[in-house]
């Protein structure tokens, strides 16, 4: 197999989207499966340990040609993706989708569990393959993170109103969360740091984990859990997201928890572009 390579290309465009985009069948579609998988649990990639991820959304617009697309750029444009961030990963040599996702297992690792990226492509011709993993350009209209994280948890407790599988785990329907101030103003300390800090994770960068943050907040509780996201520029597709992830979607129906605090925020300089946080309590 001879050696993959990888290109890079941040910029903010503004481009019409395309609409329509028909779906992936075959090997493509296998590796955008497989690739989702390895995604959906936690990874040692580059000596450190990886966060678990919500899937990535298969566009076909970014199915470009694993031969003959050196621009990037002219690519999106052609394309009418809305872009902020893609990279593109070309593989020559794998016969199959088994075979590609193990050359990048050993050699991409960090850019597939990049939690920046959204959207996906792939394309394959013969034994050349070409992976897009994409961030688009914001399109939703926010209003400020309170009111965000209102709709935050509307979009949750419609989600627990019904029973789902998660990752194969059955939940039954779990009662609608109560919003809690004190864990609002937690998660938006959170997401805010993440953005402004431009770091994704659940410990923040004094080393305090959730229930660290809450407890400091005068949050007594007997449970806490949390849900992080990036990238995603609305409350439906963050629960969306949540939801297709097994991790994400059990502490989303967990029936213990009774209250919930949510937050946003944005900082066009981070990696990411938009962070939020779900911080799930049951008090004393």
């Amino acid at each position: 197999m001879r050696v993959p390579s990888v290109a890079c290309l941040g910029l903010t465009l503004g481009l019409l989207a395309a609409t329509g985009t028909p779906a992936y069948a075959g090997e493509e579609a296998q590796l955008i499966d497989t690739i989702n998988v390895y995604r959906s649990q936690a990874q040692r990639c580059g000596g450190e340990a990886s966060l678990e991820l919500p899937p990535l959304n298969s566009d076909t617009r970014l199915a470009l040609s694993p031969e003959g697309t050196r621009d990037l750029q002219q690519a999106m444009t052609r394309a009418a993706y809305p872009m902020v961030n893609v990279q593109a990963i070309s593989l020559s040599g794998p016969r199959d989708a088994k075979a590609a996702m193990k050359a990048i297992e050993e050699s991409f690792c960090q850019v597939v569990l990049d939690p920046q990226f959204v959207d996906i492509g792939v394309s394959q011709e013969g034994r050349d393959w070409r992976i897009v993993l994409a961030r688009p350009l914001l399109s939703g209209r926010l209003g400020d993170w309170q009111a965000e994280g209102q709709k935050l948890l509307q979009e949750i407790n419609a989600a627990r109103n019904l029973p789902r599988q998660c990752g194969g785990q059955p939940y039954p329907a779990a009662p609608a969360l109560a919003w809690n101030a004190t864990l609002a103003g937690v998660a938006a300390n959170h997401t805010r740091a993440m953005a402004n800090q431009n770091f994704f994770d659940h410990i923040d960068r004094d080393g305090r984990t959730p229930g660290d943050r809450a407890e400091l907040a005068g949050y007594l509780y007997r449970q806490i859990g949390e849900n992080i996201a990036a990238g995603r520029d609305t409350a439906r597709k963050v629960v969306d997201g949540w939801l297709a992830s097994p991790g994400h979607c059990a502490t989303l129906m967990n029936a213990d928890f009774s209250e919930l605090g949510a937050a946003y925020a944005v900082d066009p300089k981070s990696d990411a572009g938009i962070y939020w946080t779900g911080l799930f309590g049951t008090p004393q």
